[in-house]
């Protein structure tokens, strides 16, 4: 079976994509369209847990989202950067998976690595359609769109998706990091994502997003470029 798939998102740490995107990757799927996950690092600098625990609850995450591919590029955690060799490795994924869209990190968000995850894969996408940059055995592919998922930081989003239905499966899937959030009988140290209100917001600002467009779940994302539709009537 070929790799294609019609959404590729990638996330700087494991989680990023579950906390702010995984609706709309359920979503999808459940119509029908396949997904892959990329993870530029294993998230090892997090105060809780650890790189082998972040792998195993990724893979839990994984299979409740229903995912079709997840790798995860190894990335210094903290310290990687938006030069060749990254942009290589994320052309690589790019090219090996030949998305439609592309989801990714926030443009500015509270931690440094949202950010610059953010413009790595976006200078990727357009640098994996050039001719002229080789890779082994992949030839060139340039996504139709680059999409940014909203994270911590409030943006105002360019489009809401509706996720009503798939609020309760993203929430497994987010919770399926046991290590990371709410869990009373954890010994870890307190974190700014560990305490029960975080998971709480992350539900009451889906339900305001899907407010703003007549439903009860959303999930936000700001565009690169305007995009357009057909007709008006295809839009909410």
């Amino acid at each position: 079976m070929s790799d294609k798939v019609d959404i590729l998102a990638f996330g700087s740490h494991p989680d990023d994509v579950e906390l702010s995107c995984s609706g709309t990757i359920i979503s999808h799927i459940a119509a029908g369209f396949r997904v892959a996950v990329v993870d530029l690092t294993e998230g090892e600098l997090g105060t809780r847990g650890s790189a082998e625990t972040r792998k195993k609850e990724s893979e839990a995450a994984s299979s409740i989202m229903r995912i079709h591919y997840r790798e995860n590029l190894g990335f210094k955690d903290g310290f990687f950067m938006n030069d060749e060799a990254h942009q290589l490795k994320v052309i690589e994924m790019i090219r090996k998976f030949r998305p439609e869209i592309v989801l990714c990190n926030a443009l500015h968000d509270r931690h440094p690595d949202h950010g610059r995850g953010s413009r790595l894969v976006s200078d990727s996408c357009f640098l994996s359609g050039l001719v002229k940059i080789k890779g082994e055995n992949q030839a060139p592919w340039k996504p139709r769109a680059v999409y940014h998922y909203i994270q911590d930081r409030y943006i105002q989003p360019s489009f809401v998706i509706d996720i009503s239905g798939f609020i309760q499966q993203k929430m497994d899937c987010i919770k399926a990091y046991s290590t990371q959030f709410y869990d009373p009988s954890s010994k870890e140290p307190e974190t700014y994502i560990s305490s029960p209100a975080f998971l709480t917001s992350i539900v009451s600002r889906n339900a305001e997003f899907g407010r703003l467009i007549g439903v009860e779940h959303a999930e936000g994302f700001t565009a690169e470029r305007l995009f357009g539709v057909k007709d008006m009537l295809s839009i909410i």
